[in-house]
């Protein structure tokens, strides 16, 4: 087959999950190539695309597309159908809300099959505000011209399900997964933190709630954490950990691999308002990492019930912490558990596979 992956933004988990099928399908034999935005993800954005490109044998093309809705989609969706044109791709999977209006509509006026992923996006917006008005009706509006949907879990398949409908249309639920060599140690650092965090530095991730934990653990016992990660709400998050006296304790380290990370912190966080299906939690168990997360979105088909605390409640978050700091035999043994789970049941491999077989079914 010739696939085209169309999507925004070359960063975060969507983008690691784009990488992961890009490597799977040009391994089966198949042609890939991929559409992304220009504008986003600086020298780290173009570090990853350099290391899909042997994987993309119909090459890697970079466009200007905007995150919110504008003038700028019509030229957007025109430079997409004009690539597709030329490539003639037998499908096109659509990733994320632009890469689902772009490919979607490409495909539509082209007569190519279209797989769409929402990976969040859209679902994280409710019908009750204006902004959610606008791209749930715009989702709704593209079921009428896409040929399958892809969930990565069940919990985005019931939100989509329940903020627009799937009718009869084509789709499947198929988790992301890890590769073999993700299974691996990372022995600590002499100056590990206490916690670490990997992640968007924005409120949705909630990174504020995190903060007012090690604060509350500080009472209790000396606790440090390592922040990873940059965002838009990086400087609201500095100036919190500053007003809560926490210069010493919360440390805010940019960017880096999760490899490099997961050496720089003993218990990962993941204290979220709202997710999909998050890589970093597969990734963290596949390092044997302790790990504690909020029960939203797709983390509880990850995780058992003793990982999870609810979200946007540092109480709850900073007793889970303080209960697996004080007692590290047991928090060790858990996380052996759940790697072994991870790896039994969330296969990279198995994705690809399951994703093929969807593209068949929708060309047929």
């Amino acid at each position: 087959m010739r696939i085209l992956h169309v999507f925004r933004t070359p960063v975060g988990g969507l983008f690691r999950h784009v990488r992961d099928l890009t490597r799977g399908q040009c391994a089966e034999g198949h042609e890939v190539g991929v559409i992304c935005d220009s504008t986003t993800g600086g020298i780290t954005a173009t570090a990853l695309l350099d290391s899909i490109a042997p994987h993309c044998s119909l090459g890697i093309i970079r466009i200007p597309i905007s995150r919110l809705p504008g003038l700028g989609d019509l030229s957007g969706a025109k430079a997409v159908m004009a690539q597709a044109k030329v490539l003639k791709p037998d499908i096109i999977h659509c990733h994320g809300a632009k890469g689902g209006l772009y490919g979607r509509i490409a495909a539509w006026r082209l007569g190519i099959p279209s797989v769409y992923t929402a990976h969040g996006g859209s679902l994280h917006y409710s019908w009750a505000s204006p902004s959610g008005v606008a791209f749930l009706s715009a989702e709704k509006a593209l079921t009428l011209i896409g040929t399958a949907l892809h969930f990565v879990c069940q919990y985005e398949k019931d939100t989509f399900v329940a903020k627009i409908g799937i009718g009869k249309k084509l789709n499947a639920v198929i988790h992301n997964g890890l590769w073999p060599e993700e299974f691996a140690d990372f022995p600590l650092a002499d100056d590990a933190s206490d916690l670490l965090f990997i992640g968007d530095m924005r409120m949705i991730k909630g990174v504020d709630t995190l903060i007012e934990a090690v604060s509350i653990c500080n009472r209790a016992r000396p606790t440090t954490a390592l922040m990873v990660g940059d965002g838009p709400d990086l400087e609201k998050f500095k100036t919190q950990s500053k007003a809560l006296e926490l210069n010493d304790k919360v440390v805010f380290a940019g960017r880096m691999p999760a490899a490099e990370a997961f050496s720089r912190g003993n218990l990962v966080v993941m204290p979220s308002r709202a997710e999909s299906f998050p890589y970093v939690v597969l990734e963290a168990c596949a390092a044997g990492k302790p790990l504690v997360a909020s029960g939203v979105g797709g983390i509880p088909e990850i995780l058992g019930s003793d990982m999870l605390v609810p979200p946007d409640n540092p109480q709850a978050l900073a007793d889970r912490l303080l209960s697996l700091l004080n007692n590290p035999a047991a928090a060790q043994t858990a996380a052996a558990i759940q790697r072994l789970r991870v790896k039994q049941h969330f296969s990279a491999g198995d994705m690809v596979n399951g994703v093929l077989a969807l593209y068949r079914a929708a060309i047929s």
